[in-house]
């Protein structure tokens, strides 16, 4: 006799649920086969952290085995592989889909929520830059200034708009949206949408808003840093003009 199809199932968001929603986003895959999920990284440690939320999601945990590198990856890569039916089914449910690359659109996360899926989008495929700027030293030897971008990338146009539109719904910050040049065996040039250091300062507070949150404790730091940074040089100027 053939199992009994099992019910589909809506699963109560949470931080971590929305945030792993988010690494899917970026770095998941979704099998044809309608059960198997897929999420691949060089982080160890982002992988140990999916793996922790599942646990809290699912009641299980899975082994992280050594993924096969595409061409152009210069780290080893690994990967959680699972199969959870219920699971597959609600991610499609939400707007999530196989082959998803470059024609992913809008996602149904819940605005109370959506900080931890955009932490999740973030240490998936998104960047924070940040440097010393020396430029006006000429004019006076203290005025070094620290440099902020935070970057969000997505081969779906129709995505990043929808990422763009949510940020500025939500915390009324724009950014600034581009098109990259094609290369290699990319079919379109990927799009990035980029916020300047006031507008980051805002967002990295934004999402990293207590301790003890499910991210990638490497970028984490990057942004504590600069944070910190970017305070000390705000009261250094207020004494100056004081």
């Amino acid at each position: 006799m053939p199992k009994p199809k099992l019910p589909n199932r809506n699963f109560k968001w949470t931080p971590k649920l929305a945030y792993i929603i988010g690494l899917l986003t970026t770095d998941g895959n979704l099998s044809k086969d309608g059960r198997h999920i897929t999420m691949r990284s060089s982080e160890i440690q982002l992988l140990k952290t999916f793996n922790d939320c599942l646990d809290k999601i699912l009641d299980k945990s899975y082994k992280i085995a050594r993924s096969k590198n595409d061409s152009l990856a210069k780290k080893p890569c690994y990967r959680v592989q699972f199969s959870n039916v219920q699971f597959y089914r609600w991610l499609l449910k939400i707007g999530l889909f196989p082959a998803k690359t470059y024609t992913i659109g809008k996602l149904k996360i819940v605005d109370r929520y959506f900080k931890d899926f955009l932490r999740g989008h973030l240490d998936g495929d998104g960047s924070i830059i940040t440097y010393k700027d020396f430029y006006n030293t000429y004019k006076n030897p203290k005025y070094i200034y620290t440099r902020l971008w935070v970057n969000f990338i997505s081969a779906s146009g129709i995505h990043i708009k929808w990422l763009r539109k949510k940020i500025f719904n939500l915390l009324s910050i724009n950014g600034h949206l581009s098109q990259g040049k094609i290369y290699n065996k990319q079919t379109v040039g990927r799009w990035k949408l980029k916020f300047a250091k006031k507008e980051s300062i805002k967002l990295l507070r934004w999402i990293y808003y207590q301790p003890n949150l499910p991210c990638l404790k490497r970028k984490r730091i990057i942004a504590e840093k600069v944070l910190e940074k970017i305070t000390k040089e705000k009261r250094r100027k207020y004494m100056r003009v004081k």
